[in-house]
């Protein structure tokens, strides 16, 4: 009797087998990476966090209207954008480990100083003041400080993973971001107990305990075996000399400028419209949900409804990745923009919370679908050394979004959903407004079709 031979394991249905590879890649990554990943899944927390609570913080403490108190948030968040700009290849000339270590210190610095502003008994009552003062110089530390941060996370994860996992390492980076913004839903008792203040205080602590995290888990080490294992290893700081002169060196940087390229410039400007209901999701959301639904659950414990897209883009990123691999770059984004877009609408029908939960998840579908596609492509097209910097510039109509928001939002506010003591309610024409910009990203994208979608031939994967 011959002894029998074991079967061979049976494999995985095609559609299955796609589904699971990326996941099993990303599984195998190096230690870096995921060291990156926990960075940013704080980061994600404390930034989000601190962001929710940022217009009322300035509404309590440094008795500033809403619109004042908008400009407050405004000036943060556009700020961030802007230090991409110019900061977002600082990975590439201090390397990834001193960037992400020297950005973790000066965020640490700025919200250390934003927790200790209501303690100190500083004059407020306007913008020209001393409170007003010293949370400026700790938004400007928390400023620098992420702007090089978030850069630098894009060309860790361009540096650590091959062409087979990078699709995945993409969408799980901005995924972890996003469960990191979801955490804040747990918040509520400390806010109520300790009030703002209080939880600015734990946001410094969870700040400080990332950054000693990140420098031990990130070690040189570290990060010369993820980038040997990934896509290459990280390229010398560029060597300074004098150049051809200012002139001519100041042509060269126009003409190889990313935008540059009339394409790329009007693919990344015409999503301003779609990135404007981001700003809305924590320049009116909070105070929306607080007003439109107080003396309920939702109202009470707002914090849970407007961190819900962050836990849910944490679930559908990864999936969604994985389920389009096959499918064009370009398509992606037409129908990602429209879904995201079109569920403003029924914010417009008034403050239901069947309503309101419908907009969250049906809008978070819409995300899920093309924000990563979107930074992969930018993160992918850039030259070899140049990832942070063109991260950058992808970014910055962004932070045109993030300026031109903060001015209107707040008498948005103030006019359909003022505080129960300052006037009615009425919601309807503000939702009416931003649903129909939001749209116009969509109609841009299909009239572009024929002249920018060609170009877009690349899978998503």
């Amino acid at each position: 009797m011959t002894e029998a031979t074991p079967q061979a394991s049976k494999p995985l249905p095609g559609p299955l087998q796609e589904l699971i590879q990326p996941f099993i890649g990303l599984a195998r990554a190096p230690r870096a990476l995921w060291a990156v990943y926990l960075s940013t899944l704080l980061e994600g927390f404390v930034y989000f966090g601190m962001l929710i609570y940022l217009a009322m913080y300035f509404n309590e403490y440094a008795g500033l209207t809403d619109l004042h108190a908008g400009w407050m948030v405004g000036t943060l968040t556009s700020g961030i954008t802007l230090s991409m700009l110019f900061f977002g290849g600082s990975a590439d000339r201090l390397g990834l480990r001193r960037a992400i270590l020297l950005s973790l210190f000066l965020m640490l610095l700025g919200r250390a100083l934003l927790a200790l502003a209501p303690r100190l008994g500083l004059a407020t009552g306007g913008l020209l003041t001393p409170f007003i003062a010293l949370a400026m110089a700790g938004i400007l530390l928390v400023v620098l400080g992420y702007g090089m941060y978030v850069p630098a996370g894009y060309a860790a994860v361009r540096r650590f993973t091959t062409p087979a996992t990078a699709n995945m390492g993409f969408a799980m980076l901005y995924a972890l971001m996003n469960l990191g913004a979801w955490l804040p839903t747990f918040m509520s008792p400390i806010r109520q107990h300790f009030h703002i203040r209080g939880a600015f205080v734990f946001y410094a602590a969870t700040t400080a305990a990332g950054l000693a995290v990140s420098a031990l888990l990130l070690s040189r080490k570290a990060v010369a075996d993820a980038s040997a294992a990934g896509d290459g290893a990280e390229p010398p700081p560029e060597p300074r000399d004098s150049g051809p002169g200012l002139l001519a060196g100041v042509g060269h940087w126009l003409r190889n400028h990313p935008l540059a390229d009339p394409k790329f410039s009007f693919f990344i400007f015409c999503l301003v419209p779609v990135q404007t209901l981001f700003a809305y999701n924590w320049l009116v959301l909070p105070q929306y949900v607080n007003r439109a639904f107080a003396g309920s659950w939702v109202g009470t414990r707002f914090e849970a409804a407007t961190s819900l897209n962050a836990l849910l883009i944490f679930i559908l990123c990864p999936l969604v990745a994985a389920l389009t691999a096959r499918t064009r770059v370009y398509s992606m984004m037409i129908l990602g923009t429209a879904v995201m877009a079109a569920p403003t609408f029924i914010l417009a029908l008034g403050p239901t919370v069947p309503g309101l939960f419908a907009f969250i998840v049906l809008m978070t579908v819409g995300e899920a679908i093309w924000q990563p596609r979107f930074l992969q492509y930018a993160a992918e097209i850039a030259p070899e050394g140049r990832t942070g910097a063109y991260m950058g510039v992808a970014q910055f109509p962004w932070f045109l979004t993030k300026m031109f928001v903060p001015v209107y939002s707040g008498a948005a506010l103030a006019r359909w959903c003022p505080e129960p003591a300052k006037g009615p309610l009425n919601t309807t024409p503000m939702w009416l407004i931003f649903g129909a910009v939001a749209m116009l990203t969509s109609v841009l994208l299909v009239l572009a079709k024929g002249w920018l979608g060609k170009d877009f031939k690349t899978s998503a994967g």
